[in-house]
């Protein structure tokens, strides 16, 4: 049986490779390989060109509402939606090794991310610059590769700390305690 081939909009360690790996897991698909295209507008232009069998993105929030950069991305292009489904989204606050709470200046992450921690940004770290990113991972990843510098906190998954060896400030702090982002699973 040929490999699967799974576009998604997010890097390693993003919540897009964990619907990804979720998708899989309910549809019984074992032989797959995942493509991190870290857009949705990347996501769709390569699944037009063939270059992958499905992309897996997200579309609405529970907590952040609709993804502007899905649907935006979405209206370029004609494509087959196989699946909607939906993941509980838990954010972390990530740090460099040594980094404490007081010593984070800036926070960074993508904007749904940072809509979906909006109350929590606003009690805790009110005055702090916040940094809209490309994908939660890879902010994490930047971080850990000195890109971003080391004043900054980053939200992301969990994974993410153990992925881009960063220190795990907090654990859960997205608004809602349920937390879910609906994907799309789509094809061409």
């Amino acid at each position: 049986m040929n490999k699967i081939v799974i576009g998604v909009s997010g890097n390693i360690g993003s919540f897009s490779e964990e619907a990804a790996n979720y998708y899989c897991h309910n549809n019984n698909i074992k032989n797959y390989e995942i493509k991190y295209l870290i857009s949705v507008k990347n996501t769709m232009k390569a699944l037009k060109k063939g270059e992958m069998d499905k992309g897996i993105f997200p579309i609405e929030n529970s907590n952040g509402g609709i993804v502007y950069e899905a649907i935006y991305a979405m209206s370029e292009y004609i494509f087959n939606i196989e699946n909607i489904f939906e993941i509980n989204v838990r954010h972390c606050l990530l740090a460099k090794p040594k980094t404490k709470a007081e010593d984070i200046k800036k926070i960074a992450s993508h904007p749904q991310a940072l809509k979906q921690c909006r109350m929590y940004l606003k009690r805790k770290w009110e005055n702090l610059e916040l940094q809209e990113y490309s994908d939660t991972a890879s902010a994490a990843k930047d971080l850990h590769e000195g890109k971003i510098s080391s004043d900054t906190g980053i939200i992301a998954c969990k994974k993410c700390a153990e992925l881009y060896e960063l220190n795990l400030l907090e654990e859960g702090i997205q608004d809602l305690k349920f937390n879910f982002t609906t994907f799309i699973a789509a094809t061409m």
